[in-house]
């Protein structure tokens, strides 16, 4: 079958942070901005006496798209001494490709945040608790639209926080079962990510957010075109996409460094 037939290198399969940020489809042009309102406050006002404008701040913050394609030529030739499906093969890796790379225009504005919760030791309780604290401090709103990013090294040492792994405290959704879950502990959902970056030497960073502070504008979608090249006797499988991610509200990330090369606890 396809999968004794062919391995395709192992890699992170398209987005998994594009459904957790604020979304704007169908831009036109090559940049955007999406809207950030202040803070009100309440005001007394006399009998019979005007009531005061609470003067929000109206605070556009543009983002610009750019366009990134993913494509490969299939032989003819080769096809045909295969019994694989290798446009597909092909069509799935350009897809996935792109899905990585809007994660990480994604990951490289979230790493503009100056809220760091930082320290070189493997990841412990104290420093998830002072990670949630942190945007608790920051009035971002616990509405079940909180989200954690993890390594897979600090995903492995949260596992060893009792309150974090045990059932009682996050769910039914059992750690050891399924290592891919989505786990939600303290109000933020955590899940692992690969493509997180890093500083200096051994230092890793995780993210803590809500949805509402990141903005990702799409121009176009995911879309894919094969066509035939009679010059190269082959198909070009090609995908392309534009977009751009933008931090609307740098209140609303926090950074949390760990040593991602330290020993986890036994």
């Amino acid at each position: 079958d396809y999968v004794a037939d062919v391995h395709e290198a192992f890699q992170q399969r398209g987005s998994r942070l594009l459904a957790t940020v604020r979304r704007k489809p169908n831009v036109k042009g090559s940049t955007t901005t999406f809207q950030k309102v202040g803070k009100g406050t309440a005001t007394t006002k006399a009998r019979h006496g005007k009531v005061t404008p609470m003067n929000q701040d109206h605070t556009p913050v543009s983002c610009t798209l750019a366009d990134f394609y993913a494509g490969d030529y299939v032989d003819k030739l080769d096809e045909a001494k295969t019994n694989i499906d290798e446009r597909m093969t092909v069509a799935n890796a350009g897809a996935w490709a792109l899905g990585r790379k809007a994660d990480n225009q994604i990951l490289t504005v979230m790493d503009a945040t100056t809220t760091v919760v930082s320290g070189h030791a493997i990841l412990t309780r104290n420093k998830l608790l002072e990670t949630v604290e942190n945007l608790d401090s920051n009035d971002v709103p616990d509405d079940g639209n909180r989200w954690g990013l993890l390594t897979p090294r600090a995903w492995s040492a949260a596992l060893t926080i009792s309150e974090f792994a045990n059932g009682d405290y996050v769910g039914d959704d059992l750690p050891f079962r399924n290592r891919n879950l989505v786990r939600e502990w303290l109000g933020v959902k955590w899940m692992k990510h690969t493509g997180l970056p890093g500083v200096a030497g051994a230092t890793a960073k995780c993210f803590a957010y809500h949805g509402s502070a990141i903005g990702y504008a799409s121009g176009a979608d995911i879309t894919a075109d094969i066509w035939w090249n009679g010059e190269r006797a082959a198909h070009f499988v090609n995908h392309m996409m534009s977009g751009g991610a933008c931090l609307i509200d740098v209140q609303g990330v926090i950074e949390l460094q760990h040593d991602d090369t330290a020993a986890i606890p036994s």
